[in-house]
C-alpha cells in the first residue's frame, strides 16, 4: 500500500501529460474534420461525373480501410517511398501526422452522416425556395441546415464519442497519449516497472471524458427538440 501511494503521484502526473495529447489530437480533429466532411459530402453529390466519381471512390477508401493502416502510410510513405521525412521525428511531426490521418479518416464518415441528413429534408422545400426568389445557398443555410442539423446529431454523437476511445490507435506511431503513458509503467518508466494497475486508471479517464461528451451532446438534442 506504502508503495502505491508512493507511485500514485508519479503515474497521474504521467497520465495527465498523456490525456492532455488525447484531447489536442480530439478536438483538433473534430475542428478539421467537420468542414472537411462537408466539403466531402458536396463533392460527392456534385453534378459533375469525373468530380462525384472521385470523391466516391475517395470516400470508399477511406471508410473501406483501418485507421491504423491510414496512420502508418501517412506517417512513414514520405520518408520510406520519397525519401522526404516531412513529419520529423519528433512528438509535434507524430501528433501532425496523427491529425492528418484522423482528420481525413473521420471526415469520410462525417460526409456520410451529412449525406443522410441533407436527403431526408423534403424535396417540397428547395422548391418552395427557389419559388420565394432563394438561391440554393440560401436555401440550404436558412432553411434545411438547422433540421439537418437535428436530424444528424444523434449519428454524428456516436462517431465523436468513438473518436474519443479512436485517438489510442495513435500510439502505433509511438504518439505519446494517455494509453502509451500508462503502458510505459509495465515496461519501465521513471523507476516503475511490471505495475498494470495504471491501465485501469487510463480508462477512468475515457470514461469521465465520454461520460462529459455525452452529457453535452444529450443537452445539445434538447435544445433543437423544437424541430420535431
Amino acid at each position: 500500500m506504502d508503495l502505491f501511494l508512493k507511485q500514485l503521484p508519479i503515474v497521474i502526473h504521467s497520465l495527465n501529460i498523456g490525456f492532455l495529447q488525447t484531447l489536442k489530437l480530439f478536438f483538433v480533429t473534430l475542428i478539421g474534420a467537420i468542414p472537411l466532411g462537408l466539403l466531402i459530402c458536396f463533392g460527392a453529390q456534385s453534378k459533375v461525373a469525373p468530380v462525384k466519381a472521385i470523391f466516391k471512390i475517395f470516400i470508399w477508401i477511406i471508410r473501406g480501410t483501418p485507421l491504423m493502416i491510414q496512420l502508418l502510410i501517412i506517417y512513414y510513405f514520405p520518408g520510406l517511398v520519397l525519401k522526404n521525412a516531412i513529419w520529423g521525428g519528433d512528438e509535434g511531426g507524430r501528433f501532425a501526422a496523427s491529425a492528418v490521418a484522423f482528420i481525413i479518416n473521420y471526415a469520410c464518415y462525417f460526409s456520410e452522416i451529412y449525406r443522410g441528413g441533407i436527403i431526408s429534408i423534403p424535396v417540397g422545400q428547395d422548391e418552395a425556395g427557389l419559388v420565394l426568389g432563394m438561391t440554393k445557398s440560401q436555401i440550404f443555410f436558412k432553411v434545411k441546415l438547422l433540421q439537418m442539423v437535428k436530424r444528424i446529431l444523434p449519428p454524428m454523437s456516436n462517431e465523436i464519442l468513438t473518436l474519443v476511445k479512436d485517438t489510442s490507435l495513435a500510439r502505433i506511431i509511438a504518439l505519446q497519449e494517455v494509453i502509451w503513458a500508462g503502458q510505459a509503467f509495465m515496461k519501465g518508466s521513471q523507476g516503475i516497472s511490471g505495475a498494470i494497475w495504471p491501465l485501469f486508471f487510463t480508462a477512468v479517464y475515457y470514461l469521465i471524458c465520454n461520460g462529459l461528451l455525452t452529457l453535452l451532446l444529450g443537452a445539445c438534442e434538447k435544445k433543437l427538440n423544437f424541430f420535431r
